[in-house]
Formats: C-alpha cells, structure tokens, sequence
C-alpha cells in the first residue's frame, strides 16, 4: 500500500509542489491506464520506489530491452516503468544530457531511457537538436512488442521520437515540424551527415553529363563533315 500511496501523491496535483513541465505534473505525461499497470507492477515495487536521480541510474543500466506494455494484461516493462519514475523525480537537465552522452556511450539502453525522456519533456528546438545527432547511432537494440520481442536500431528509435504521434505505448504531446521551427528561426537547417558525399556523386554525374554533351557534339561534326564531303565529291 506504501507504494501505491507514493505513487498517488506524486500524482495528485492538488498536493503536488514539484516543478512543472508546460504547465503539467511531468508525471500525467503518461496515460492514467497505463500509469494504473505501472504503479500495480512488481518490478515498479520492487524496483522503483524510493530512486533518485543517482540510484535510477543503476537500474537503467540493466535493461536490456525497450518497450512500453506487453501481454495480455499490457504489464509495463522496466523501460517504461523506470521512464515514468524519471517523470515523477524530474532530474536535472545536466544529469538528463548525461545519460544520454557519456552514459549512453557505454550503456545504450541507457540512452534510450534519456531520449524518450528528453522527447516528452524538453522544448520542441531543444529536442531536435539534443536527438538528432543519435539519427547517426546504428547501435542495435531489442524491443519487446505484445508477444515476441523484434530487433531495431537507435537510429530508428530516434527517428520514431522525432515523427510518430505514439511510441513505448505511449502519446507523445504534439510536436511542430522541424521547417516550422526553421521558419520560426529556432532551428538551423539541418544538414545531413552525408551531404558531402552526396554533393561529390552530384559533381561526378555533372562531369559525366558534360562529358557525354561534348562527346555527342564532337561526334556529330564528324558525321556532319562526312556528310559534307560526300555531297561534295558528288
């Protein structure tokens, strides 16, 4: 009962004194259904109550899957659960970024946690800028669907972050696009990691097509020249 009484209060916005998030309890960020299976879990009981910012982080290196509910009975995983008490602690920025870089490094479910985070509590330019460098992190990660668990890659989970509507069984708060933030001057146009060599293949098609125009002109002088000295010799 303990633990559902903590979870409660850090829910009931009546009492709640913690920093807020565009206005919100950073907590409600997460469906009430949902928030009801996390808060009943076992790992959620055993595992969450009572972390802080420094603890949180030896249970977060430790999954080794992302997820949001799976099974019948829509259990969370651990990734989602340690992502809801991230939402009830609300850490520091800086601690936030950390595990993000330095941790995610090493740790890369680690990253994902931060990500997710980051996605459902920083502003929109912010977050742009914060995950779309991980756009280049081809890591692999497993993720467990309803029943089976499936294969996919960082890149792929940021991306899904950046441009779905849901992700982790979840509602991710609507978003502006990224020309929208660029419009707006918030954002730089976002160049692409391979742009350069993009813009080496598009020179070497350039050089192919003049080649091949000055190839054709000089051909069809000789066939023109042919031409002309036969109509002479006639």
């Amino acid at each position: 009962m303990s633990h559902r009484a903590d979870a409660s209060n850090s829910l009931d916005n009546r009492g709640y004194t913690g920093p807020l998030i565009r206005g919100q309890n950073p907590a409600t960020f997460i469906e009430t259904a949902t928030r009801d299976r996390i808060t009943d879990s076992l790992y959620w009981k055993e595992q969450c109550f009572g972390l802080n910012a420094a603890t949180l982080l030896d249970r977060a290196v430790e999954l080794t899957y992302i997820g949001g509910t799976y099974g019948v009975g829509m259990r969370p995983t651990p990734f989602l659960c340690l992502a809801f008490k991230l939402l009830t602690i609300v850490p520091d920025r800086d601690i936030v970024l950390e595990y993000l870089n330095r941790g995610g490094e090493e740790w890369k479910y680690l990253r994902a946690l931060a990500a997710f985070y980051i996605r459902l509590t920083f502003d929109p330019a912010e977050i742009y800028k914060t995950l779309e460098p991980f756009l280049e992190d081809s890591r692999k990660l497993r993720r467990r669907r309803k029943e089976i668990y499936v294969l996919t890659y960082m890149d792929e989970f940021v991306d899904e972050l950046l441009t779905k509507k849901r992700s982790m069984g979840t509602a991710l708060w609507p978003m502006p696009s990224r020309q929208a933030l660029e419009d707006l001057d918030q954002l730089e146009p976002r160049e692409s990691p391979l742009q350069e060599e993009l813009d080496a293949m598009d020179e070497d098609e350039e050089m192919k097509d003049s080649d091949g125009e000055d190839g054709a002109s000089a051909d069809g002088q000789s066939v023109n020249g042919r031409s002309l000295s036969g109509s002479m010799s006639d």
